[in-house]
């Protein structure tokens, strides 16, 4: 074996054996990079249409006492309002789920309408239920719009224009646009993007350790005339290509998918353009290569393949965390984010999915950031394959 030709011997090797298994290659070229575009594409479509339907379907509410208030309870039913009959115990019957909203009208109000006083309207919600916000967003908009109404007619018939209760004029200029606004649900798109990268090689990377070290077949491969620099990097070069096909077949998934989704009833925008598509796989491609060598360090260490495909099952949580961190506490890039690998990957997709221009700085930035921590990881992993422990079972 020529070493000059060594690695990419190797490297063959591997691409070939990993064609040959049907359950890895549908892991890298499936499975993962399905599973996040079909996960956001179905929850996005079941979010979407939920909306619509709370948005369009006719208001029922429950309201105790409508006989102390008939002008409002008029008001409601002319906004498309269908009253039902109130439970006797509103708090019971928020607490059950029997009622969204429940509203009393106490026999006071009356008395305090007429003397000009804010009369006083009970409102019976339980905020925590995600399911009862936009009932609840409904019933106060149309309190709010009752208030401000009676509130005109009321300086009217004093005289004073509606107006002087309006000092501010506040002019809003929404700068957002339909696919900006559609970044807010792609917030986990370099999540899935990277997990991709994690998945693609992951099968190659135990089976080239843990793998052949569980057959005993890499003890002999160690002592050919070949250094042991040559063989890892054909091993790590046949598992970063597979990592990197499983991160381009999930942006064409998503690129072919984002259409399907209906959020353009909601004025949203979902899509990813052709350049942003090279762009995000440009970012990803060196956690391809920082993805292999790490996963190959922890399974260097395992003493099965199981053992291994345990140890890096954990391994999956750490794409995780940028994407989390970002959605909790959207902040604005700096310079030490944008070489932090992950971090900045995370930063610039969420730009790109909002349409904004990448700077080629901070291109280049992330690309360094992210292969200079790949090539450490990738020497970690070169100087084990050089130690006898990494042939022998512990």
């Amino acid at each position: 074996m020529n070493s000059r030709s060594g690695w990419w011997i190797v490297f063959v090797k591997e691409v070939r054996e990993n064609l040959r298994d049907r359950r890895a290659l549908g892991m890298a070229l499936l499975y993962g990079p399905l599973f996040g575009p079909l996960l956001f594409a179905g929850l996005t479509s079941f979010i979407v249409g939920k909306q619509l339907d709370d948005a369009e379907k006719p208001i029922t509410l429950a309201v105790i006492g409508v006989e102390y208030a008939p002008n409002f309870v008029d008001f409601l039913q002319q906004q498309g309002v269908t009253l039902k009959t109130p439970p006797k115990d509103p708090e019971a019957a928020i607490r059950d789920q029997s009622e969204e909203v429940v509203l009393a009208i106490p026999s006071d109000f009356g008395a305090d309408w007429l003397a000009g006083k804010p009369a006083r309207i009970e409102l019976y919600v339980d905020g925590s239920r995600q399911a009862s916000r936009g009932a609840i967003q409904r019933v106060r908009g149309l309190l709010n719009a009752y208030s401000g109404q009676v509130a005109q007619l009321r300086l009217q018939l004093r005289g004073i224009d509606p107006q002087v209760s309006a000092p501010l004029q506040v002019v809003r200029h929404d700068l957002s646009t339909n696919q900006s606004r559609g970044a807010t649900m792609l917030a986990m798109l370099p999540y899935f993007l990277i997990l991709c990268a994690f998945l693609g090689g992951m099968y190659l990377a135990i089976d080239t350790t843990a793998g052949e070290r569980e057959r005993q077949s890499l003890e002999p491969l160690l002592i050919n005339p070949v250094s042991t620099t040559q063989i890892m990097a054909g091993k790590l070069a046949a598992t970063t290509v597979f990592a990197l096909a499983s991160v381009v077949s999930c942006v064409i998934a998503f690129k072919i998918g984002l259409p399907y989704v209906r959020a353009d009833e909601l004025g949203v925008l979902l899509t990813l353009t052709p350049l942003a598509s090279v762009l995000i796989v440009l970012l990803v491609a060196p956690i391809a290569l920082m993805a292999a060598s790490v996963q190959t360090i922890i399974a260097s260490f395992a003493r099965s393949f199981r053992e291994a495909q345990t140890y890096l099952q954990f391994l999956m949580l750490i794409p995780a965390i940028p994407s989390l961190l970002l959605a909790v506490n959207p902040i604005k890039a700096t310079s030490w984010m944008l070489f932090t690998p992950l971090l900045s990957q995370s930063l610039l997709i969420n730009q790109l999915a909002r349409g904004d221009s990448l700077a080629p700085l901070d291109i280049a930035m992330s690309i360094a950031g992210t292969l200079a921590a790949s090539f450490v990881a990738a020497l970690v992993a070169v100087r084990l394959y050089r130690g006898e422990r990494l042939a022998l079972a512990v």
